[in-house]
């Protein structure tokens, strides 16, 4: 099941991707929620009257084509990230292996969807990319066991971690203000539920910049997993429905090239995971 948030004339909308189009879900059965947290919320039952309402013959279809995307999640608890998570991307920066996550966050302010700009901001000369796979919290838990934590997991998302590197190591190590400006958490364009990603580990991820392919990986070079991330954070706090987790990014970051690539007004980012789709955004100088 591929679920999104759709822009329309009735205010946003959750909507299920059924070949080349989207089924307004709430326009289909007013009793469903317009929002994919609260279908998430909901549970199976509410899935279950998801579907027969994609089934019906009075479905309320939207062109896929020409679509206008919101973040899939544009109301998330948390934001919740890792750094430093990729062996690959450890051995480009030369940093040492961390011996539990690296954890940062980003706000709802900084979240944005498919074809949606990213605001380059005119106190930054260094924004970066980073391709990522973001995974959707489905159900709560503190102190979740690691032979439980897939049973939490609700979907899988393609994100992007826009990074102005030059905040991120302001005096130091500024992680967090160096990743949330507005914007700089694009997701989308749909997220893919749990049963449609049975091995999260094992897939291909790439970023390219204006059609040229600047990482390249796949997801079994991450050092902490879905088995270890989600017990080590609910130690410290309850995951919600909805709440996402950026699960860290590969190498080929503008900031390790020589000479550094950083994003520039009218470039195009594309963030790729094998059979999720394409996210897509294009960069134009903000405030």
């Amino acid at each position: 099941m591929r679920l999104a948030t759709l822009r329309t004339s009735q205010g946003p909308r959750a909507a299920l991707l059924q070949n080349d189009y989207f089924v307004d879900l709430q326009a289909t059965d007013p009793a469903l929620p317009s929002g994919v947290r609260q279908l998430l919320e909901g549970g199976p039952s509410l899935l279950d009257a998801v579907r027969e309402a994609a089934a019906s013959p009075k479905a309320v279809r939207i062109p896929l084509k020409g679509a206008s995307f919101l973040a899939p999640i544009p109301d998330p608890h948390k934001i919740v990230c890792i750094g430093q998570n990729y062996l690959d991307h450890i051995q480009e920066t030369g940093a040492p292996i961390p011996k539990e996550p690296v954890l940062f966050s980003k706000y709802a302010t900084a979240l944005t969807g498919h074809n949606c700009p990213i605001e380059l901001p005119k106190v930054s000369s260094a924004v970066d990319y980073e391709a990522e796979l973001v995974i959707v919290i489905g159900k709560p838990g503190r102190h979740i066991a690691p032979a439980a934590a897939h049973d939490h997991v609700a979907a899988y998302t393609i994100g992007h971690d826009v990074s102005a590197r030059d905040w991120q190591r302001k005096d130091g190590q500024q992680w967090m203000i160096g990743k949330t400006f507005d914007t700089f958490a694009p997701t989308g364009p749909w997220i893919i539920t749990r049963d449609e990603v049975p091995e999260p580990h094992n897939l291909r991820i790439a970023a390219r910049l204006n059609g040229q392919t600047m990482q390249d990986s796949r997801t079994s070079q991450m050092l902490f997993r879905v088995e270890q991330i989600l017990p080590y954070i609910s130690t410290v706090f309850t995951l919600e429905v909805g709440d996402l987790i950026f699960t860290g990014t590969p190498p080929g970051v503008g900031m390790a090239r020589k000479p550094p690539v950083f994003l520039k007004p009218g470039d195009v980012v594309e963030i790729e995971i094998e059979g999720f789709g394409v996210l897509r955004n294009p960069v134009v100088q903000g405030a």
